[in-house]
């Protein structure tokens, strides 16, 4: 039987997981995006402009008006819209708020016009003084402003939580929080692993990375192992993953953020599901937006391109059916909780009334 997920909850793609293909330029950018929703794969697209438009990151009308209808066409549509934001005019020179509000509107132009429902940047990347700026045009556009926290990042991080607390203060639908998934991982992907074993990274680092991921140590010793120069320097970048791009938090701690966040990144590297590793935490995620009441987008993002061959189709496609079971049996548990509850509330009130 299908599993059902709650209204309201729109799963979607990222064309980034076909960062390979687009690449590799077999067929044109667009082609390849609007392939995601003419294959059925998924009929709302998450967008990364700078690989689909070669006019970013000030896309020019016709470039966006025409892949605007060819999605339309394939019976697709756009989510969110992953902005760019360069805060430095040179090396040195950073620039002013006003220039960089003038090289973040062009992008958000883009966005209305391609029918995107929000735009994305790095969690804080703004700042107050921009995001003050951007409000009114958020209105104007009916846009959404997403800002990501993502993989190392929590909501306990200093800089990630004056982060948040201006958004809350801001209180304005128009700015959410986009939450990436790459936070919530309970052991590093099998296949990353693999890759850090072929390129020779210590035995009892690699014991360690594989039982011990979420134990602070781990961290030490991962950074004791790029401060010592023992990491081959083929895999320095793949290395950085451990620094960045994988977290060790629980989807408990979401809960005090969640009235923020509009969005998830459903962020996975592979599919080996070795001890729950992907589906636990979607499991968990279900159960926790459920009781919540959460309404927005899930977007499946593969982020294991950077060491994996895989087809994105395969991978993209199997990583839907698997995290929609997986919300969806996190879901049902809510609301199956929920009614225990109340059943238990109402016996509770009934006993009352008999003994009074």
């Amino acid at each position: 039987m299908e599993t059902l997920l709650p209204s309201g909850w729109t799963m979607a793609a990222s064309a980034f997981n076909w960062t390979p293909e687009i690449i590799a330029s077999e067929r044109t950018s667009a082609e390849i995006v609007t392939g995601i929703a003419k294959a059925g794969i998924a009929t709302v697209v998450e967008l990364e402009p700078g690989l689909l438009w070669r006019t970013f990151p000030a896309p020019q009308d016709q470039e966006v008006g025409a892949f605007r209808s060819a999605m339309e066409a394939a019976g697709g549509s756009v989510s969110i819209v992953g902005c760019s934001l360069d805060d430095y005019l040179t090396t040195t020179a950073r620039r002013t708020t006003a220039q960089r509000l003038e090289f973040l509107v062009p992008q958000l132009k883009a966005a209305q016009r391609v029918g995107a429902t929000g735009v994305r940047l790095p969690i804080g990347q703004a700042g107050p003084e921009l995001l003050k700026l951007v409000q009114p045009l958020l209105h104007d556009l009916d846009l959404v402003l997403f800002e990501e926290i993502q993989g190392q990042q929590h909501p306990r991080n200093p800089q990630v939580l004056r982060a948040l607390d201006h958004i809350s203060s801001l209180d304005d639908d128009r700015i959410r929080v986009l939450v990436d998934i790459s936070m919530l991982m309970p052991a590093l992907p099998v296949t990353y692993l693999e890759e850090l074993a072929k390129a020779g990274v210590a035995a009892d680092l690699l014991a360690r990375l594989e039982t011990d991921w979420k134990d602070p140590a781990t961290h030490d010793a991962v950074v004791t192992a790029l401060r010592s120069d023992v990491v081959p320097p083929a895999i320095h970048t793949l290395f950085m993953n451990l620094v960045i791009r994988f977290g060790r938090s629980d989807a408990s701690e979401l809960k005090g953020i969640l009235p923020l966040v509009g969005a998830f990144h459903l962020k996975f590297w592979d599919l080996q599901d070795t001890d729950g590793r992907v589906s636990r935490p979607l499991q968990q995620l279900g159960r926790l937006l459920g009781e919540e009441g959460f309404a927005g987008t899930l977007t499946s993002e593969w982020g294991g391109h950077e060491w994996l061959q895989d087809d994105p189709t395969v991978m993209t496609r199997r990583h839907l059916e698997l995290a929609k079971d997986a919300l969806g049996t996190g879901a049902a548990a809510a609301t199956a909780n929920a009614a225990l509850t109340a059943n238990r509330d109402l016996m509770t009130s009934l006993n009352t009334l008999a003994e009074s």
